[in-house]
């Protein structure tokens, strides 16, 4: 079966090689163009054009699915399309293109989490399981009925970028048998059943900790944004990044913002009970450990994250 591949960043990668492995011809890749990378802004390939180079498939770059990319995957002759976070809409006259139509590999379980950001949604939510799912595209966002459906249960230490790697394997097995069933004229989509819920994507202001809120809460938040957009906060004005925290129950004693350091542990007062930094950059310098930065400072006392 001639499939169109879909697909932007590092978590697509996995369902590439896994549909090329399970023997499916991939007639070329639609991918984001290249992008401004690190300080430098660098214009570097999207890890999924990488991919299809290294493997010498065609690719298709554009921002938007517009009348002359259309013609482009018209003219590959796809029997359908996989889309793994492509990070745009596909619009009608492109989603009629395929005679099995697009396929789309989602991170939750819809209805669940619909969006851009779901992985990242459901730590900050506190869900115990996650999944991911294959569907058949629709105009709507994330609406179309669900050929297949695997979970994965959310620990309590897993950042979202350890939880979507974990998926994004699991997932391109999803993929590919999802895949094989329609070749085969056995895969049945059903509709999405449940409730649901919003997974926009993350700003940087999502990753902004307030130390007024539970700790549970602020935990939940840093692992969600991490590693993207990051978790920070404020001391004197300037922006300081954070790497996730633990939940320490055992200091109930600060107040929200206020630092302490406990031996080799840097506590900080949340609305609730302390928490526990483990890394720290402060404006202009290169992450260190929380305690070793608390001890270059000359007096702890006065520090009050904001």
């Amino acid at each position: 079966m001639r499939v169109l591949f879909a697909g932007t960043p590092a978590v697509a990668v996995p369902s590439l090689d896994a549909l090329i492995a399970a023997g499916f011809e991939i007639v070329a890749v639609l991918t984001r163009p290249d992008a401004p990378i690190g300080r430098k802004r660098v214009l570097t390939p999207s890890p999924v054009a990488a991919r299809a180079a290294e493997l010498e498939i065609d690719v298709i770059h554009a921002t938007r699915v517009d009348e002359a990319v259309t013609a482009k995957i018209a003219a590959a002759k796809p029997d359908v399309a996989a889309i793994v976070a492509y990070g745009g809409l596909i619009p009608r006259a492109a989603l009629d293109v395929p005679p099995h139509g697009w396929i789309n590999l989602h991170f939750s379980l819809l209805p669940a989490w619909r969006g851009a950001a779901p992985v990242q949604r459901a730590v900050m939510a506190g869900d115990d399981v996650t999944g991911a799912v294959t569907f058949l595209l629709e105009e709507g966002l994330d609406t179309g009925p669900v050929f297949g459906t695997l979970t994965e249960g959310v620990a309590p230490e897993d950042t979202a970028g350890a939880l979507l790697e974990r998926l994004s394997h699991s997932g391109a097995v999803l993929l590919a048998q999802t895949l094989s069933a329609v070749e085969a004229g056995r895969a049945a989509a059903q509709p999405q059943v449940g409730d649901v819920s919003l997974a926009p994507k993350l700003t940087i202001d999502d990753g902004r900790l307030d130390w007024k809120q539970p700790a549970l809460a602020i935990g939940r938040r840093a692992r969600g944004v991490t590693p993207e957009p990051g978790a920070w906060t404020t001391l004197d004005g300037q922006r300081v990044k954070l790497e996730p925290v633990r939940l320490r129950p055992d200091n109930t004693d600060l107040q929200p913002g206020a630092v302490f350091l406990d031996g080799k542990s840097l506590l900080v007062g949340t609305g609730s009970h302390a928490v526990e930094l483990t890394r720290i950059q402060p404006s202009g310098k290169k992450m260190m450990a929380a305690a070793d930065w608390a001890r270059g400072m000359a007096t702890l006392e006065s520090v009050v994250f904001e």
